[in-house]
């Protein structure tokens, strides 16, 4: 799937021309969701993980019903060693396609977007057998297919804006 041209424009806004990279990864996240926060620790690894390869990430927080105060004081209490931005009236996660919290995508230099869906297959971190996210970030790097480029993100849903009818 092609990302928009004005979709592109706004990652790239956002990022810092982060479409210029190899691999962006945008994941939507929550401070409230307990599922989103079981990932806490998980996405600090992948950005550890990833940032130094050259991987841009953006964390993005698209519930009308967590202020910025509210992210900023999550992001400190958690010790995300990455900025996490407002998607203000749910512009990416609409244009996206985004629902869950967690949920994630990797969006190739050309602006492609090469995986859509979950971090990992479970909750807790012991039981999980597929790192659906890392296998697509690797497989982007490495310029091979991505194995499975969809998978069912699963968590909280996105709490969105009301838009005028």
């Amino acid at each position: 799937m092609r990302v928009p041209v004005n979709l592109a424009l706004c990652l790239s806004l956002m990022a810092g021309a982060a479409l210029g990279q190899d691999v962006t990864v945008v994941v939507f996240i929550s401070t409230v969701c307990p599922v989103s926060n079981n990932y806490n620790l998980r996405m600090k690894e992948l950005y550890s993980d990833y940032a130094p390869k050259g991987v841009k990430f953006q964390f993005l927080n698209a519930n009308q019903n967590e202020s910025q105060m509210e992210m900023e004081e999550h992001a400190r209490s958690v010790g995300f060693p990455f900025p996490v931005s407002k998607d203000a009236n749910n512009v990416m996660a609409d244009r996206l396609g985004a629902e869950y919290t967690p949920e994630s995508f990797v969006i190739d230099r050309e602006g492609a977007i090469r995986y859509h869906g979950r971090i990992d297959d479970a909750q807790n971190p012991a039981r999980v057998r597929q790192n659906s996210l890392r296998q697509a970030i690797d497989a982007v790097l490495a310029g091979r297919v991505v194995p499975a480029p969809e998978t069912k993100a699963f968590g909280c849903t996105i709490k969105r804006v009301r838009k005028a009818s």
